[in-house]
């Protein structure tokens, strides 16, 4: 199955604990290969991410690791962010203003949401900035690209399901 035609994660239904461990792993093998520091803090905001696939905004990521006993000043978990998003292990929903895991941690790509209006489900799947009629329409213009937000708000599969019963 090719990507373009995949459920998208988060949508799909799938051994969730062994997507966690995949995840925590591929992190934790890319920061080793990189020189990175994985602290505890950031390998628990990632897995806290991880746990569900729903957005979650700072400060219920700060009052979850608060009950971790990692602290409760708000720079704990800012700075933990800063280091995920920047190196694509999570990324910003920015409709939400809130983060999610990254489901492609291992490829270089641009990513699309999708919402779920009912539960907070969100998928994510690979967009294609540099095509389509968008990308047509700057080219025209002159304009470049450099970085793009595509997030859809909707209905999940599993929500349409229980309104169709």
């Amino acid at each position: 199955m090719s990507a373009e035609s995949a459920v998208p994660l988060g949508f799909e239904k799938h051994d969730h604990m062994t997507c966690v461990a995949e995840a925590l792993s591929a992190a934790e093998a890319r920061c080793a290969e990189e020189g990175l520091r994985l602290t505890p803090v950031r390998r628990k905001v990632l897995e806290l991410l991880l746990q569900e696939h729903r957005a979650l905004g700072a400060y219920a990521i700060l009052d979850l690791l608060r009950g971790a006993g990692f602290g409760s000043q708000p720079p704990v978990a800012y700075r933990a962010l800063d280091f995920l998003s920047e190196h694509g292990f999570v990324h910003r929903i920015e409709r939400l203003n809130a983060f999610v895991a990254c489901a492609h941690p291992t490829e270089q790509h641009s990513p699309a949401f999708m919402i779920c209006r009912i539960c907070g489900a969100v998928a994510e799947t690979p967009a294609s900035p540099g095509k389509g009629a968008f990308a047509a329409a700057a080219r025209a213009a002159g304009f470049q690209i450099e970085k793009t937000v595509f997030e859809a708000e909707g209905i999940c599969p599993a929500c349409a399901e229980k309104a169709d019963a």
